[in-house]
């Protein structure tokens, strides 16, 4: 795990002032939540050569921003996977660095192209590797969390670390509030790492033991009524926007937004105690849980007939 120095490293390195430096050229990968990664970087004096992104629902994922700002640039943007002729490309281009900040295609060898390959990661390196582990975060009730930069290495988020830049989390913290100070403290890692990569690189620190966070299961998302409200606004606030599902009479709900309380009652689990409109209560093991909004269909569901 990275010692504490690390944690303070970061934070002075933030109040330096900065200093020009000769144009070093970089690629990224990115989408929109980590627009400030790419900016960090262009505002530090490195040159960008091109954005790798891919498609997005534009619903949870976006990435208009992020190719707006690199058209603004005149970059070449790819949204197809970086493969080893991109990288040959990067190559040619005299591209020494590659940045990954939310991609969903792995990354083939790099070290025969270019000088450094780093991810940043949101998480408190060595725990919770994984695709989006802020969701198990919340789940665990974790206090504290984490961005850390890493470098690139075949094994997924395992590399050596470079920096990390930590902060607190409230005890009702909700998805929504987290993914916003991960990206803001994105923001803030990055502009530390591009303006002193060579030091830091060469300073790495070996990660040790961790552990990996699988992406999550609709059975992971279902609001089992059995528990109580706080394992229950527990889950509701760590999935947001990525919804909860309920089963109510066996219709399954997809949930968008809910409350809940507790208060004694004589009602079994899951029977709907009352209705407004299209608000539901439902009992749980302590109080009730009421469906505030919500949709019988998935996001993103099709709802008009196909164009002949």
């Amino acid at each position: 795990m990275p010692s504490p120095w690390r944690f303070f490293l970061v934070g002075a390195l933030l109040n330096l002032p900065r200093k020009p430096m000769s144009a070093r050229r970089f690629a990224i990968t990115a989408t929109d939540r980590y627009l400030g990664v790419f900016k960090a970087f262009v505002e530090a004096g490195w040159q960008p050569v091109k954005l790798f992104t891919a498609p997005t629902d534009e619903r949870i994922s976006h990435n208009k921003a992020t190719i707006a700002y690199a058209r603004s640039l005149g970059l070449d943007i790819q949204l197809s996977p970086l493969d080893q002729a991109a990288m040959a490309d990067l190559q040619a281009r005299d591209c020494e660095l590659l940045v990954l900040a939310s991609y969903q295609w792995r990354i083939g060898d790099w070290k025969p192209y270019l000088r450094y390959a780093i991810n940043f990661h949101p998480s408190p390196l060595p725990r919770y590797r994984g695709p989006y582990p802020l969701v198990q975060a919340l789940l665990d009730r974790q206090r504290q969390w984490a961005v850390s930069c890493h470098q690139v290495t075949p094994a997924f988020d395992a590399g050596d670390v470079l920096a990390s830049r930590s902060f607190e989390l409230a005890e009702d913290e909700c998805h929504e509030s987290l993914d916003l100070k991960t990206q803001i403290a994105a923001c803030q890692l990055a502009s530390a790492v591009a303006l002193n990569l060579d030091a830091l690189w060469a300073q790495a620190q070996p990660q040790g033991e961790g552990h990996y966070v699988k992406l999550w299961s609709d059975g992971d998302r279902l609001l089992d009524f059995e528990r109580g409200v706080d394992e229950l606004q527990t889950q509701l606030r760590a999935f947001g926007r990525f919804e909860c599902l309920a089963r109510v009479n066996n219709v399954l709900f997809h949930v968008r937004r809910a409350a809940a309380w507790k208060q004694g009652h004589r009602f079994p689990p899951g029977a709907v105690v009352h209705t407004d409109g299209p608000r539901l209560v439902l009992a749980c093991r302590d109080g009730y849980v009421a469906l505030l909004e919500w949709s019988l269909l998935a996001p993103g569901t099709a709802t008009e007939t196909p164009a002949r």
